[in-house]
């Protein structure tokens, strides 16, 4: 095997591609596209997202202090790439993708219905970094689409969801499920 070397980037892929909505009023309602987002804590929940300052959403987290990760699946990857390449300044995404609002039960910005999962973010800190500020914030409350409760084993599928992912400018359904966490020290039944 051999390496080359390249310039220093961001080569941790795949990641989430998800669908923020952000804002407290239906004037300023809006959905992002990010990929820059994730896991920071446990206890509390805590995730991130990363927006460039110029994006129209900036603006409205940093002021109101909330947003929504709206987890996407291969049915609204569509909408996921249009949300990401239309400004909100210009165009009234959730008109313009049929996307439905739905209220949200513990922060003012809304979720987006056909997402199966909606994770409701408070915004604690926000960190500056170069190209992006990334905001940090606690999960304050889940909703999730109960059809995709496994009936055998009660547990949310998410492989029944058909979730996508965003790599190097591309997007990609996730492939079949390979093990799960501590499966390599599990002790074989007799």
């Amino acid at each position: 095997m051999t390496k080359e070397c390249w310039k220093p980037g961001n080569m941790v892929y795949p990641l989430p591609a998800v669908m923020v909505s952000c804002g407290h009023t239906e004037d300023e309602h809006n959905i992002i596209t990010i990929a820059w987002t994730g896991t920071v804590n446990t206890n509390p929940a805590m995730v991130y997202i990363s927006v460039r300052k110029e994006r129209h959403s900036y603006d409205i987290i940093k002021r109101t202090g909330d947003f929504v990760i709206n987890l996407t699946t291969e049915d609204l990857a569509f909408a996921t790439d249009w949300c990401g390449v239309r400004s909100g300044r210009k165009f009234d995404k959730f008109k313009e993708m049929k996307l439905t609002k739905e209220e949200a039960k513990v922060v003012k910005s809304p979720l987006i219905k056909e997402s199966p999962i909606n994770i409701e973010c408070v915004v604690k800190d926000i960190v500056e970094l170069g190209s992006h500020d990334m905001f940090v914030a606690e999960v304050v409350n889940i909703n999730y689409d109960t059809k995709y409760i496994d009936p055998n084993t009660d547990e949310f599928s998410l492989a029944a969801a058909r979730p996508i992912v965003y790599s190097h400018g591309k997007y990609f359904s996730l492939g079949k499920k390979i093990g799960k966490f501590g499966y390599s020290v599990e002790k074989k039944k007799k």
